[in-house]
């Protein structure tokens, strides 16, 4: 390791500005790149506002070569994620860096010595911080812009994170539609599988907010257990979360499904949001004022934004094979054009969930980009 290369923890005062600045150091020029909104990235890491660390530990690390920092990532010990799948894993996140194996190298050197002294045996990452935010590294489409909550970086991470003898321990896909994808067979059958399914379909009621995302919260639980990673949110997570999406979401992307047999229980939910970094992308510097939050305004006023990410999907085991799911894909699809709303990403879907990926083939989507994660031994 070069004597110019210095690693500083980053609790606070000038160590965690760095750290909170080396993204738009490393990535800043390129185009692609979404930066972070400033205000809501330094609320990301803090312990009082983020209920994430009611149940986690988190160590910064800024890397500074000649004075200058270049580098970052975070070394997180998620009990909640250790108890529920009854490891000892340490969890990395938030890495940036400039194209020097020395500085990567270095900051995983603190990141490992992190997860011995919590004695943990298993290094797995990037959680940012967590499975239910946004996870993974870009391994192709470098020339297109990440979605909402969708992470982006440049080519060279997979190259030196693999380099240091990190392994894939799962990859997740995106796939894109747009108005023009559906296939014909949705298309004939949408009427016929609404039919035969027997359940009453609505859009998410914006007059009971709380009501019908607290429904949602409860599909959710159930229907992502058993996927690899999941951890359940708590109540504090959940609220914390729904309260930042109640900023930006559209309550025509959401489809409820409910069984009219049982009092209108919601069996069923599909959840798409407005893809906002179609407007942050704009604000370069990642500051809402003087002129960031006027920006922000005008190119989300109604009828800018023309993109959204399906973020979530969910059906009760119990109500599977009977076609809302493509219902709900399908009304995404008429609908979306309705509101302005021409292109959708999918995502993400891990790799091993067959019918999901089957699910987005059978809309006519394409898939457009992979994510990794990856794991090495401590």
């Amino acid at each position: 390791m070069s004597d110019s290369i210095q690693i500083v923890e980053a609790p606070d005062g000038k160590a965690f500005k760095d750290f909170l600045e080396v993204p738009y150091i490393v990535q800043g020029k390129n185009p692609v790149w979404v930066p972070p909104l400033r205000v809501q990235a330094k609320e990301l890491f803090d312990e009082k506002k983020n209920p994430f660390y009611e149940h986690a530990r988190m160590r910064r690390f800024v890397a500074y070569k000649n004075n200058r920092p270049v580098g970052r990532i975070a070394a997180i010990n998620d009990d909640a994620h250790n108890a529920e799948h009854n490891e000892t894993t340490c969890h990395w996140g938030h890495f940036e860096t400039i194209n020097d194996r020395a500085v990567a190298q270095a900051l995983f050197d603190k990141v490992m010595e992190a997860g011995r002294a919590w004695k943990l045996n298993l290094l797995r990452g990037p959680f940012n911080p967590s499975i239910n935010e946004d996870i993974g590294i870009l391994i192709n489409a470098f020339d297109q812009r990440p979605a909402i909550m969708m992470p982006y970086n440049p080519p060279h991470y997979p190259e030196l994170i693999e380099s240091l003898g990190h392994d894939k321990a799962m990859d997740i896909h995106c796939f894109r539609v747009d108005e023009t994808s559906m296939s014909p067979k949705l298309a004939r059958s949408a009427e016929a599988l609404r039919k035969r399914s027997k359940v009453n379909y609505r859009h998410f009621n914006p007059k009971d907010f709380w009501g019908d995302a607290y429904k949602i919260w409860d599909i959710y639980k159930v229907a992502w257990e058993k996927n690899w990673g999941a951890v359940p949110m708590t109540d504090t997570e959940f609220k914390h979360l729904a309260t930042n999406l109640k900023q930006v979401y559209d309550y025509r992307l959401i489809y409820f499904a409910e069984d009219p047999a049982k009092d209108n229980k919601l069996i069923g939910f599909s959840l798409a949001l407005p893809d906002i970094n179609e407007a942050v992308v704009k604000i370069r510097d990642g500051r809402l004022f003087p002129f960031g939050l006027p920006k922000l305004m005008w190119h989300t006023r109604k009828g800018a934004l023309n993109k959204v990410r399906i973020l979530l999907m969910g059906v009760l085991e119990e109500y599977r094979g009977r076609g809302i799911d493509a219902v709900m894909y399908h009304d995404h699809f008429v609908d979306g054009p309705k509101y302005g709303y021409q292109e959708g990403e999918i995502g993400w879907v891990l790799e091993t969930n067959e019918p999901m990926i089957k699910a987005a083939e059978m809309m006519g989507a394409q898939r457009t980009k992979t994510y990794r994660m990856y794991q090495k031994e401590l």
